[in-house]
C-alpha cells in the first residue's frame, strides 16, 4: 500500500505549479529589489531580516505587510513585481497586477502628479514622502501616505526600472 501512495504524492508534487513569484527570475527581482532599497536609503527594507542575501529573501519580501511594487524602465512602464500585500490592496491576482502598465494603478486624474513623482525619484535614484490616490481592480480609492520610491539596479549598474514601497494607507 505504501507504493501507491508515494506515487499518488509525486504526481501531485510534479502536477503544482511554484508560486509565479518564486520562479528564478522573479527570485531574483526581489533580491534587486531589496538591495537596490538598501543602496538608496542605507538600511534594509525588511525589518529583522536577513538582507537580500539570505536564500528566504523573495519568500519574506512577498509575506511581508509593507506594500511593495516594482515596474520595468521602459518608457511605459509595466509592473514587474507586486507582493502580497499590493495585490490584496489592488484586489489583483498575480497574473492580472504583473505586466499592467503601472500608470493604471492610479485614477486618471492622478497620473500627471505621480508621473512628476517617478520623474523625480528616479532623476535622484530615491524619494521618500510621497502621498497620492490610488484605485483598485473594483473602484475603490484610497490614499497612500509617505511611500518610499527607489531606483532598481542591475547589471553593469545600470538603471532597469523603480520600487515603490508604503505601509500607510487608508480607503477614500
Amino acid at each position: 500500500m505504501a507504493k501507491p501512495r508515494r506515487r499518488r504524492l509525486r504526481r501531485l508534487a510534479v502536477g503544482q505549479a511554484a508560486a509565479p513569484w518564486l520562479t528564478p527570475g522573479k527570485q531574483h527581482l526581489a533580491r534587486c529589489i531589496l538591495s537596490s532599497f538598501e543602496r538608496a536609503f542605507g538600511r534594509p527594507l525588511l525589518a529583522g531580516g536577513d538582507g537580500a542575501g539570505s536564500p528566504h529573501a523573495p519568500q519574506e519580501l512577498f509575506a511581508a505587510d509593507t506594500v511593495v511594487l516594482a515596474h520595468d524602465g521602459s518608457t511605459d512602464p509595466a509592473l514587474i513585481y507586486a507582493n502580497a500585500a499590493a495585490l490584496q490592496l489592488w484586489e489583483r491576482s498575480w497574473a492580472e497586477m504583473i505586466g499592467m502598465p503601472s500608470g493604471l494603478t492610479a485614477e486618471p486624474q492622478e497620473r500627471a502628479g505621480r508621473a512628476r513623482m517617478l520623474a523625480t525619484a528616479l532623476q535622484q535614484h530615491a524619494s521618500e514622502g510621497y502621498t497620492g490616490v490610488r484605485i483598485s481592480k473594483s473602484g475603490r480609492r484610497f490614499q497612500i501616505h509617505n511611500a518610499r520610491l527607489w531606483t532598481l539596479w542591475g547589471p553593469g549598474d545600470q538603471p532597469c526600472g523603480q520600487a515603490a514601497a508604503f505601509s500607510s494607507w487608508w480607503w477614500l
